[in-house]
Order: structure tokens, then C-alpha cells, then sequence
């Protein structure tokens, strides 16, 4: 079948999904979770021969642990789904309900998307996540993961599609595309008409190639140069806490700390011994020249590590005279992901959540909590950059959209 075959069956199906009562989608859910656990050696018989071939091509330990499933880590995938079916359905409420003098009555209906398109890199979880989400929301979608995955994420995708489609979800509404061709890709980019929202997920080449080519709308996800900025009140052992959880708890994801922030005087007295723990844990430091000069071990940072997104056991760290240097920092390298400081100081905590810019603002907390099941929305499809319509972790209600419901009784203007 052909991505534009696929494309259509999706948006006819997308309009039987409106109609979907809660019990169903619940039932749907709980029935792909269950598949999930049925399958595991299934799917980790596929998902060792991307990971065979992972190996083969060179690919670093930290994307081999984002490629990587375990009978632990499908038991997650099918909780998530659990989760999602156990969270309130987002539609079909109406909000701002007014009556004007004339008698119209007008109100505000919570509605699905209608066909979703995702893109994705070597995470076979988020195929079940994003199945899982768009059918609590009522979407129909169009799933296109990496080639480093493919084995693992047609696995995951025909268990749970089979299970849904058996629970009494309409056919054709949830859509994998088996090519991993660039080419395919870009059409999958450009299907207006069919898709109604293109949702990229993974580094920064391929949400570059996803805003360069799509001519669907998108949203921007996933890119996360994250910061800690340690104030010159922060708490020691908190800062240190924070600092080793925000970098080496799982590297590999995008609300890992990439860069350091360190206040002059903290880092005087400190710098030495953070840098010796996350040492201590493998991290690599690359750091500016103040830095080296204040810790051992820490090579001289270039401009481009202010930049990057290391997706490693690597930190860049960078001592600055005082917040405002800081915050300047954060708002020219960071990519508005997530952004920390550790403080006592409560005017310098609220100048960094009111300056910063970026999706999650945190004080005194992990970078690492920027996750839709942490925020309590169940599973996520991805955490969204941009400022328009939806912004950090999407859950169920960034899935939706809103149409005006009007009943009148013959007025005319």
C-alpha cells in the first residue's frame, strides 16, 4: 500500500472516530495494553535485530538505549496505555456556553484533530504512546518511525492495531508506513488534505527537515539543549543532586541537562567537587576557561558546545559573573525545552521563571520531570517547543482543537 493509500484510509476513518464512545476507546486500550504483554518475546526477537544492526553501524550506547526494549520497558508501554484509558475522555465538553440577545445560544465543543501525522526517530515506546493518545483523543494517524527502529516499531504497531481493530475501532485509523526512505518522508510532509497536523519527534535535523518541508501545519518538538543555572545561594547537596539526576539518570532523552550554569562565587567553592561527582559518574566535562581553572579534568569547551544536544554522557560548563549573565545564556544557546536554577533566593528565582524562555521553568527540581506521565497527563506525544497552540509535554488535550456549536431557533441578520 502506498503512503497516499494509507493517507486516505486514515482520513476516511477519521470521521468514524468522532463517534467513538468512551467505553470503547477505554476497552481498545486496555485490550493493546494486555497484546503488548502477550507479545513481549515477539517483539524483542524484532527489537534485537535493530539492535543487532544498531551495532553494526556504530551507533553510541545512548542511542542504543533509546532503540533498547526490555520485558521491563514493554510492561511500561502497556501501563501507559492503562493510564491513558484510566485518564477523562477530552472531548465533547462545552466551555464558554453564552446566550446573546437575540436568543443564540453559543458554545465551545472540545473535538479531535482529526488525522494526526507523526514522525519519529529510534524510540520503539513512542509508537505505542502515540497510538495510544490519538485514540483516546479520537484521532486517526499516520505513524513513521525511524530506520533504526523499523523492526521493533512494526512489531509494537501490528500488536496493538490488531487489538484495537478487534475492541471495534474503525479500520484503516491507525496507519503505520513501513518506508524509511527519505523520499517517503518528505511525502508524508507534504500530504495536505489528508493530514491535518505533522508532529516531529527526535533531534534537531530531523524537526530542521520537517519545518523546511512540510506543507502541513506543524508542531516543533523534542530539541532539548537543556540548562542548570547553581546560584550563588544554592544548596550544596542540592545542586549537586540535581545536577547528577538532570545529567546522568538516562542521557539519551531530551529533557537531559546539557550545560552547566554556575554562579562565580558557588563555583569557587563547589565547582570542584560537582565536577568530581559527575566525573565520578562517566561524564565528560567540556568547560570554559574559568572552569578549568577552578576544576580537573575538564576540557576547554568550544562555541559549538554551547549548542549541542549530546544525547551522551557529555556537559558542557560555563562560570558566569551573576543571574542576568545566566539568563542571557539560557536565551541565546538553549532551544526552549527546559530550563533550571537551584536557589535559596526567592527574587532570583521568580527574575528565572519570569525571563527565561522556554516551555518548563523549573526551581530547585530535576530537568528530568519534564515528561507528560511526570506532569500527570498520562503518556506524551512529544514535548512541543513552539508558542502556538500547544506548549511542554502534549497530552490528550494538546491533541484536540475546538469547534463553535451554535443553536438558534430561526434567527436571521
Amino acid at each position: 500500500m502506498t503512503i497516499l493509500e494509507q493517507a486516505a484510509q486514515a482520513k476516511a476513518a477519521s470521521y468514524s472516530m468522532m463517534n467513538l464512545s468512551s467505553s470503547l476507546k477505554d476497552d481498545a486500550l486496555k485490550k493493546m495494553a494486555d497484546a503488548l504483554e502477550h507479545n513481549a518475546d515477539y517483539i524483542l526477537e524484532q527489537n534485537e535485530k535493530d539492535l543487532a544492526k544498531g551495532r553494526e553501524s556504530g551507533l553510541s550506547d545512548a542511542l542504543l538505549d533509546r532503540l533498547r526494549l526490555t520485558k521491563l520497558r514493554i510492561s511500561a508501554m502497556a501501563e501507559g496505555l492503562r493510564k491513558i484509558a484510566a485518564l477523562p475522555d477530552p472531548l465533547g465538553a462545552e466551555d464558554y456556553v453564552i446566550k446573546r440577545p437575540n436568543g443564540l445560544a453559543i458554545g465551545k465543543r472540545r473535538v479531535p484533530l482529526g488525522v494526526i501525522g507523526i514522525i519519529y526517530e529510534a524510540r520503539p515506546n513512542v509508537t505505542s504512546d502515540a497510538i495510544g493518545l490519538c485514540i483516546k483523543s479520537s484521532n486517526a494517524m499516520l505513524l513513521r518511525g525511524g530506520s533504526e527502529a523499523i523492526n521493533s516499531n512494526i512489531a509494537v504497531a501490528d500488536t496493538v492495531s490488531k487489538a484495537a481493530y478487534e475492541a471495534g475501532l474503525p479500520e484503516g485509523s491507525i496507519q503505520f508506513i513501513r518506508d524509511t526512505s527519505r523520499e517517503g518522508a518528505i511525502e508524508l510532509m507534504r500530504l495536505s488534505g489528508y493530514i491535518d497536523v505533522l508532529i516531529p519527534r527526535g533531534g534537531q535535523a530531523l524537526i530542521k527537515s520537517v519545518v523546511k518541508n512540510a506543507t502541513v501545519p506543524v508542531i516543533e518538538t523534542g530539541i532539548g539543549n537543556c540548562h542548570t543555572y547553581l546560584d550563588d545561594s544554592a544548596a550544596p547537596d542540592m545542586a549537586r543532586e540535581i545536577a547528577l539526576n538532570a545529567k546522568v539518570t538516562r542521557p539519551s532523552v531530551c529533557n537531559a541537562m546539557e550545560t552547566l550554569l554556575v554562579h562565580e562565587e558557588f563555583a569557587k567553592a563547589h565547582l570542584k567537587e560537582i565536577a568530581d561527582a559527575l566525573k565520578e559518574h562517566g561524564v565528560a566535562l567540556r568547560g570554559c576557561k574559568r572552569s578549568l581553572e577552578l576544576a580537573h579534568g575538564i576540557e576547554e569547551a568550544s562555541e559549538e558546545d554551547w549548542t549541542c544536544e549530546y544525547y551522551d554522557l557529555i556537559l558542557a560548563v560555563k562560570v558566569v559573573n551573576n543571574l542576568d549573565e545566566a539568563i542571557d545564556h539560557i536565551n541565546k544557546y538553549g532551544t526552549k525545552h527546559s530550563e533550571c536554577i537551584v536557589t535559596k533566593d526567592y527574587e532570583a528565582a521568580e527574575r528565572f521563571l519570569n525571563e527565561v524562555d522556554a516551555a518548563v521553568v523549573y526551581v530547585n527540581a530535576s530537568t528530568r520531570f519534564t515528561d507528560g506521565e511526570e506532569f500527570g497527563f498520562g503518556a506524551e506525544i512529544g514535548i512541543s517547543t513552539q508558542k502556538l497552540h500547544a506548549r511542554g509535554p502534549m497530552g490528550l488535550f494538546e491533541l484536540t482543537s475546538v469547534k463553535y456549536v451554535v443553536r438558534g431557533n430561526g434567527q436571521i441578520r
